[in-house]
């Protein structure tokens, strides 16, 4: 069996976020600019997928592609409601939907074909066709709620793909990590009353939705224990967040038992991204890869997949992206991250790590 699939497609690069070139409108055949202004650029998702195929690392996967998510797919998780304003939105030439949820025409499509990429991932590693995979989904999907377009986020890209895998091969634990950098409050209200999905999301403290923490969110009802929110303090490094995934993560991870295991993976808490104030770089998405593979082949027979959310540095989300893919695919290239020894440099001291560390400690006591 081949191991590592990768999942993307040329029109997710053509969703755009604002709805105006520097000269023409963007549409029909006008793609977006890069530097259009708005933070989710096409770029760094395109970038990401360029030094993938230029380091020869694309060599080693499936590439694949998807059918969009159907109307049928969305309402698992969407009342139509919401569904037909965005359709109309979307055929009128775009505009705002939502807080920071801007998109430009044709876009409502572009975003069923982001979750259609994580739904065809999921059926690729379930059906056993693949034993992990990447899905380059934009727009993102971790931020949008039931019945609100937030965030750059327009379709619940993950708990679509859930809906539907829970449908087909009847999962009863699913287990989904959210390492981007702002908080996967879309996920956690889909799934906070239910305890068929563990919801586990690492972020920066209050940054988004702005002063939110989360800490004391660990579900309702049914649900109940079934949330856990890991905030971390502005400024926390590779250390600090290797150290919440050892004592709060993978125990959380190995305690569930799920049949399957979603990565929303964001790139934002990187040491050079505009969104966000945290330290990571390339060998902290790399470890953190590395550790939830390991917890999926103890648990689910290695069944893991990786849905493309934030991370907004045009420069430095592929290099992120490359160390995912060759922790996933166990394949080693060439690349060299021209910011990894800066960003060691810039790691926050003993003293201030062992203040993180007071913190994640005391934030374990609370969710575990």
């Amino acid at each position: 069996m081949t191991k590592t699939a990768f999942y993307s497609d040329e029109h997710c690069f053509w969703h755009v976020a604002g709805i105006h070139a520097e000269i023409l409108p963007v549409g029909g055949w006008v793609q977006p600019p890069a530097g259009s202004g708005n933070a989710e650029s096409p770029e760094s998702k395109r970038r990401f997928k360029n030094l993938v195929e230029m380091s020869g690392l694309m060599s080693y996967l499936v590439q694949s592609n998807a059918a969009p998510a159907s109307r049928e797919d969305m309402l698992r998780v969407h009342p139509a409601h919401y569904l037909d304003r965005l359709k109309e939105v979307s055929d009128q030439g775009g505009g705002e939907v939502g807080e920071e949820a801007t998109f430009g025409p044709g876009s409502f499509e572009i975003a069923a074909k982001s979750a259609g990429l994580v739904m065809q991932a999921v059926t690729d590693v379930m059906q056993g066709k693949v034993k992990n995979a990447y899905a380059l989904s934009r727009p993102p999907g971790h931020h949008c709620l039931p019945s609100e377009s937030m965030g750059f986020c327009f379709l619940a890209n993950i708990p679509i793909a859930i809906e539907k895998a829970k449908q087909e091969f009847g999962l009863k634990r699913v287990a989904v990590l959210d390492w981007d950098v702002h908080h996967g409050n879309g996920t956690q209200a889909v799934f906070e009353a239910r305890s068929d999905v563990l919801s586990i999301s690492l972020h920066q403290e209050n940054c988004f939705p702005p002063g939110y923490s989360g800490v004391d969110d660990s579900g309702v009802g049914e649900g109940k224990g079934f949330n856990i929110n890991v905030p971390l303090v502005a400024g926390s490094g590779h250390e600090a967040y290797l150290y919440a995934m050892e004592t709060i993560v993978v125990p959380a991870l190995e305690h569930y038992k799920p049949e399957l295991i979603i990565v929303a993976c964001g790139f934002d808490a990187n040491g050079v991204d505009p969104l966000a104030r945290m330290l990571l770089h390339s060998d902290s998405f790399r470890a953190m890869t590395t550790m939830v593979k390991s917890v999926a082949e103890s648990v689910c027979d290695g069944r893991l997949v990786l849905a493309h959310e934030g991370g907004y540095s045009e420069a430095y989300v592929p290099f992120c992206g490359q160390a995912v893919m060759e922790a996933l695919s166990d394949v080693d290239t060439d690349v060299k991250d021209p910011l990894l020894g800066l960003i060691a440099l810039q790691q926050p001291s003993q003293e201030t790590l062992a203040f993180q560390k007071q913190v994640i400690d005391g934030v374990r006591q609370r969710v575990l």
